[in-house]
C-alpha cells in the first residue's frame, strides 16, 4: 500500500490483520510528550498488544510501548503510559455504540507522521476464530500460486 505524500509510517501492527476481521478504520491524533515524539521518529515503538478504550467520553490507547529516548535523561516518559487519542466528538459517539456490541474492540493498525504530526490508524475489529485464520492463509497461498503461474506463463 503506497504512502500518501507527506506521510511516513513509523510502526505497523502486522498481527492485527491476521488476528481480527477489520470492520471500519479511522485516523486519530495522539497526545504525546516531547521525548515520546523523538523516540517515535526513531521508530522505537511496539503496537503488539495495544488497544483503545473509551473512558468518560475520551478515547485512550493502552499498552502502546514507546521506548524511552536515549538522550532524554530525567525528561523521559513512562513507556507504557495510557495515551489520549484525539478524535472528533461525533466519531467518538459512533464508536461508543459500535464497541458496546458483543465482541468488538478497537486496535491500532499503524502509527505515522502526517505533515510532521503523529497520527494513528485505528480499526474497529472482531476477533477471528482459528478456522478463519486458516482460511485467510489458504487464500493468500492460493493468490500467490496464481501470481506465480501467471508470471511463469508470460
Amino acid at each position: 500500500m503506497p504512502e500518501a505524500a507527506g506521510t511516513k509510517t513509523v510502526v505497523k501492527n502486522r498481527k492485527a490483520r491476521h488476528e481480527y476481521h477489520i470492520l471500519d478504520t479511522w485516523e486519530a491524533g495522539i497526545a504525546l510528550q516531547g521525548t515520546e515524539v523523538k523516540s517515535l521518529r526513531q521508530g522505537r515503538a511496539n503496537l503488539q498488544d495495544s488497544f483503545a478504550r473509551i473512558n468518560g467520553g475520551e478515547m485512550w490507547l493502552y499498552n502502546l510501548h514507546i521506548s524511552p529516548y536515549e538522550q532524554g535523561n530525567r525528561f523521559n516518559h513512562d513507556p507504557l503510559r495510557p495515551r489520549k487519542l484525539l478524535m472528533h466528538r461525533n466519531e467518538l459517539r459512533k464508536l461508543v455504540g459500535q464497541v458496546e456490541q458483543k465482541g468488538l474492540t478497537i486496535v491500532p493498525l499503524d502509527i505515522h507522521f502526517s505533515r510532521g504530526i503523529a497520527k494513528i490508524n485505528l480499526a474497529l475489529v472482531r476477533g477471528k476464530q482459528l478456522h478463519d485464520k486458516r482460511q485467510t492463509l489458504k487464500e493468500r497461498d492460493d493468490q500467490r500460486d496464481m501470481q506465480r503461474a501467471i508470471k511463469g506463463s508470460s
